[in-house]
């Protein structure tokens, strides 16, 4: 049994919701596992419902326009499938009827109640378009499976109760060839709230089902041809990466290559799981492919640049030494704001870190002002760099004044305006 993954890019519209099909057709025998996100640039949109709702505006326009494209995109591929229809008219009806109660909760949990909804509507777009193409399969809510704790917007996975609620999943493929068709991102509390995993966590939850159900594969499907040594939107002359070590790819995910879910590939490598990543434009590009070999990771520099960071410093008021016990409290402000540390330096009275400037970062700024003196600079870049050599290094920094260095034996690392 094969997992595979459909990011939002691959089903955008109409035609792309067509070429999952296609992509099916080249495994007529195989046993697939589908894990489908939300259609591309629906997550942004459910993000700006939220932040409406919160702050007490009119929801009805936003939310209107995602029914109409998801409703739109539903009649050209699956033409008079009326109960694909109602199914998602009443999940529609069921966001317009949250969105009518004041939120009275904490953000994070409304988050994922509301964020939530791309996956569930992309899902049901793809299976009406599948039973219209004659190819059968089963639409499973992997809620019913991912289960997860109460930790909004970045759940951690309780693998004991997930993989007891795999084994009604690990039934249906006892008739082969079966297709299920699922959702990435989202989980469930024991309590059946909805959680999410992380922006980006559907290449997550296809590792979670791979490991659950004994995968042979998975197979991430993006609209490039594979994973590459830097952004080639941003960087000329990128060079593809046909074979990496599952922890080179997890060290380049974590400084931020997007390629790949930081936490995809912890749990393929514990059953030693490879993970292929291909084009869905060229089906017959060799792609990338991802396991325990790591005789290739050092043959090509490889870098990540994020853009619009916020590097932050935070002094004590009374000019204490940063120690052991300061950094503890810092972390633990950092922990309950759900901020991720991107990069951290410190010296005698000073702690500074580089984070993703998003919409939790003003009110941990507020609970750090308590007992620091806090500075920031906006619209930085943080740069890193993969088995470097001088001459990579001097040409990505190159007219940019370096505020932080940081180098080791295999990485260096640099925040750039």
């Amino acid at each position: 049994m094969k997992v595979f993954k459909f990011g939002g890019a691959s089903v955008k519209d109409a035609d792309g919701v067509r070429n999952v099909a296609r992509v099916l057709s080249r495994f007529p025998a195989d046993d697939l596992l589908i894990v489908v996100s939300a259609m591309g640039k629906t997550t942004n949109m459910l993000e700006e419902v939220l932040r409406a709702w919160l702050v007490g505006e009119d929801t009805t326009p936003l939310v209107d326009t995602l029914e109409t494209r998801h409703r739109s995109v539903l009649e050209e591929v699956a033409p008079g499938d009326a109960a694909a229809a109602a199914k998602l008219a009443a999940s529609f009806t069921g966001l317009r009827a949250m969105l009518a109660t004041p939120a009275n909760g904490e953000r994070d949990m409304h988050y994922d109640q509301v964020v939530s909804q791309g996956e569930l509507w992309s899902t049901m777009v793809v299976s009406a378009f599948l039973h219209a193409s004659g190819i059968a399969h089963t639409w499973t809510d992997a809620r019913d499976v991912v289960r997860t704790d109460a930790r909004h917007r970045a759940a951690k996975v309780d693998w004991e109760a997930s993989e007891k609620a795999a084994s009604a999943l690990r039934a249906l493929f006892a008739n082969p060839p079966t297709r299920i068709v699922t959702q990435g991102f989202i989980g469930a509390t024991p309590e059946s709230l909805t959680t999410t995993l992380g922006r980006e966590g559907s290449d997550f939850s296809a590792a979670i089902f791979a490991y659950l159900l004994d995968a042979e594969s998975v197979t991430i499907w993006k609209d490039v041809p594979g994973m590459f040594n830097a952004d080639p939107h941003r960087f000329p002359d990128t060079k593809l990466l046909a074979h990496i070590s599952y922890k080179e790819a997890i060290e380049l995910s974590y400084f931020g290559a997007s390629v790949i879910h930081p936490r995809t590939l912890q749990p393929l490598q514990r059953k030693g799981i490879p993970l292929y990543v291909r084009s869905f434009v060229d089906l017959d590009a060799p792609g990338s492919t991802i396991d325990a070999r790591s005789d290739s990771d050092s043959l090509v520099p490889s870098f990540i640049l994020k853009p619009d960071q916020l590097l932050v410093s935070m002094t004590p008021r009374d000019l204490s030494f940063v120690v052991e016990e300061n950094l503890s409290d810092i972390f633990g402000m950092f922990a309950r704001r759900g901020v991720r540390i991107n990069l951290m330096q410190n010296s005698a009275l000073a702690f500074t870190v580089c984070i993703d400037n998003d919409d939790r970062v003003k009110p941990l700024v507020m609970d750090l002002r308590h007992d620091y003196e806090v500075l920031w600079n906006e619209g930085v870049d943080l740069l890193t760099v993969r088995h470097p050599d001088e001459a990579t290094l001097e040409r990505l920094t190159e007219g940019r004044e370096v505020l932080v260095e940081q180098r080791s034996r295999v990485t260096a690392r640099y925040v750039l305006r």
